[in-house]
């Protein structure tokens, strides 16, 4: 049985090398579009490559995926993140659980993670051909498949895996809509947000942690270590609520109102009651030299700016009305996102092949049969923080076991 894979990304090789193992006698073959195979995992994580995470902060899998978390919580009893940690660990590459519970290799680089699944694929004779682009399938009468490709060529399989990953333009996905699947719009997930406040963008460095973002009339909301750039923000807390919002942002043109509570998951009851406290313990003292719950100085001298307050008045001096606009402040911060940034590390889009056009237990196609589909091309995304390659080693192990069953 010939099986073709198109994509050389991480759920490819992952489907390529489960496809092998499932299977001995059936022959891989990989097919990339680039010169170069697991590009994407090569930068993921800061070149680090973010290979998983504990999901020891995640009580429900929607949390980690605004998009196909029912699938995901399906298709991990099959393959989960502690198989993925005990996979790579028995084919040599030593893992470490970071306090912020992301999967790293201990090696610190993405390396050790690409030349394991090249030493996997190798060992097990997956064929890799570069700079294939594929271009149409079409199903033939005995149910193969017949694959053109961009450069004129064209190659029959018994099976094939797209793992084409994110098509952020859509056009990479035409000839599966052709087909019959049905296409969820393509649209950019994981990005930083953009604030036109010269003020504000002046604290960049700056590195507030936890506090917690929302977008005013949505239950949109996202926790974790907020950065202050020069364009506007990043960190955890901007990337998390950016996939959570990916559609409506896209709707929105990028522009909305963004809150940010500088207190993290402190209710508004709690913060009164702290500033009450530091207030009467300290009734001489300036405002400018405590910093309540921790706050960055600068951030905090730009919050009395923003109040209206001189940084050297007492904080006896403080009115009630005054004390009410401080922690409105300080819990509901508002600002307006306008435009979008980039985040280098992880470019992950949401949309794709929708999940509708496939068999949930098999990631075959219902309206083209012998066709799999495992990654980001799918209608999966994740937040930030190792999910995202979790949703490929899982979806590839799940599509590869499945090709590669019986005719």
């Amino acid at each position: 049985m010939d099986i073709a894979i198109i994509g050389g990304g991480a759920a490819g090789f992952m489907a390529a090398i489960t496809a092998r193992r499932t299977n001995p006698s059936c022959k891989v073959t990989i097919f990339e579009r680039a010169q170069k195979v697991l590009a994407k995992v090569e930068i993921t994580g800061g070149g680090r490559c973010n290979v998983t995470n504990s999901f020891a902060a995640i009580s429900d899998v929607k949390q980690a995926y605004p998009r196909g978390h029912k699938l995901m919580k399906r298709l991990m009893k099959t393959f989960s993140h502690e198989d993925t940690y005990k996979w790579f660990e028995k084919h040599g590459v030593p893992l470490v659980t970071q306090e912020d519970e992301c999967v790293f290799p201990k090696a610190q680089d993405s390396h050790a993670i690409i030349d394991c699944l090249m030493r996997q694929a190798n060992e097990l004779g997956v064929t890799i051909c570069h700079r294939y682009r594929l271009t149409d399938i079409h199903k033939l009468e005995d149910e193969r498949l017949k694959l053109d490709f961009e450069n004129g060529t064209h190659r029959v399989f018994h099976r094939a895996i797209i793992t084409t990953g994110g098509s952020p333009n859509g056009r990479g996905l035409q000839y599966l809509a052709q087909l019959g699947h049905e296409i969820e719009t393509p649209v950019p997930s994981l990005f930083t947000f953009n604030i036109k406040d010269r003020a504000f963008c002046d604290l960049m460095g700056t590195v507030v942690d936890p506090v917690v973002t929302t977008i005013p009339g949505t239950k949109l909301r996202a926790q974790g270590p907020l950065l202050v750039t020069h364009w506007g923000v990043s960190g955890p807390a901007a990337l998390k609520l950016s996939s959570y919002a990916a559609r409506l942002l896209a709707e929105n043109d990028y522009k909305a109102p963004l809150a940010i509570s500088w207190t993290g998951e402190r209710a508004r009851q709690e913060v009164e009651e702290n500033l009450l406290k530091l207030q009467a313990a300290n009734p001489r003292k300036q405002l400018a030299t405590l910093h309540p719950f921790g706050l960055p100085s600068r951030l905090w001298l730009y919050i009395l700016s923003k109040l209206g307050l001189e940084p050297a008045k007492p904080w006896a001096e403080v009115g009630r009305k005054t004390l009410n606009r401080m922690i409105e402040t300080l819990v509901n911060d508002q600002y307006t996102i306008a435009g979008k940034g980039t985040f280098r590390e992880e470019f992950v889009t949401c949309g794709g092949v929708s999940l509708s056009s496939i068999n949930s237990k098999t990631l075959e196609s219902k309206v083209c049969p012998n066709l799999f589909f495992a990654g980001e091309v799918l209608d999966i995304d994740a937040i930030t923080g190792g999910f995202n390659l979790q949703a490929a080693w899982t979806t590839g192990v799940v599509a590869g076991q499945c090709a590669a069953g019986s005719v």
